[in-house]
């Protein structure tokens, strides 16, 4: 696993802190580690524990969060133990021996909703599933990065799938009704979550389509493309979420005043999201952000 980065990411409890990989560090399911007894199928959590302000380390796809006892500050260790995760990986050592690991046991839910797009079922979970949105056209996109889309692709019916944080929205092919199949799926999407098999191996790529994934742009947005992400973030996402879908900013032309999002899951393609782009997204930006927004302007992703 060359090549790791690690960046530092504050939580809404001020003492635990997540060290987030921009590579997955295992294959499913997630690991706490209260001491370092308990953590002998993992040499990295077994080296965290050495170090005397940490309290509890927990380990999933992504990120690894760190529980601190309060003898110290976060700012001022959270950048040594970020290079220390990160030069553990990149020497090639494995976060967790997961051959004899003991996975933390998950009840696994899956419930089904229906979306404002009739073609699309949303698939909720309680288990965290990615940090970042992905979105797979079909069984080829899916094979190079998600063991867990590609199977899901082995229904007949699929046409589309999106990844989220704790769902997945499938978009499906006219030939069938979701009242006859969605039954079918579920069960086998909570199988297989439960059985902790791998839901992303690695992140896709841009060699897959332009909209394939979504990540936060690696320079900080400024001025009215930093006002718009946020204002997306805070009153636009959960909404779409809700509804299985996602929202992304793309980009803005601050000399046209016009913003460009990319819209995924339920919302791609959806009847609706043209309307609800313009009463919706647009009118609030524009109320929001007078005199900048001309006009939003939408790429199904």
């Amino acid at each position: 696993m060359k090549n790791t980065q690690i960046t530092i990411q504050e939580t809404s409890n001020d003492s635990i802190v997540k060290f987030v990989s921009n590579q997955i560090l295992i294959n499913g399911g997630s690991y706490e580690f209260t001491n370092i007894d308990e953590a002998k199928n993992s040499s990295l959590a077994q080296q965290l524990f050495y170090l005397p302000f940490v309290k509890k380390v927990f380990v999933t796809a992504n990120f690894i969060a760190i529980q601190r006892f309060d003898i110290v500050k976060w700012h001022d260790v959270q950048q040594e133990v970020a290079e220390q995760i990160e030069a553990f990986i990149n020497d090639g050592n494995a976060v967790v021996n997961e051959e004899t690991a003991t996975l933390k046991k998950e009840a696994i839910e899956i419930y089904a909703e229906v979306t404002p797009n009739p073609a699309v079922m949303k698939f909720g979970s309680n288990k965290a599933l990615t940090q970042t949105d992905v979105e797979y056209k079909n069984i080829e996109e899916a094979s190079k990065s998600s063991p867990l889309a590609q199977a899901i692709f082995t229904f007949p019916f699929v046409k589309e799938v999106f990844i989220s944080d704790n769902y997945i929205s499938v978009t499906k092919y006219d030939m069938v009704e979701w009242s006859d199949v969605y039954p079918e799926l579920r069960s086998f999407i909570r199988e297989y979550l439960a059985d902790g098999k791998t839901i992303i191996k690695e992140l896709p790529t841009q060699e897959m389509s332009p909209e394939a994934v979504i990540e936060i742009p690696k320079v900080a947005l400024e001025g009215i493309s930093a006002q718009i992400v946020d204002i997306l973030d805070e009153y636009i996402k959960p909404a779409v979420a809700s509804d299985g879908g996602n929202i992304a900013f793309r980009s803005y032309d601050e000399e046209r005043k016009v913003v460009s999002v990319i819209l995924q899951g339920a919302c791609s393609g959806c009847p609706s999201s043209t309307a609800t782009l313009k009463s919706g997204i647009e009118n609030l930006l524009k109320e929001m952000l007078p005199n900048k927004i001309n006009e939003v302007i939408a790429i199904n992703g």
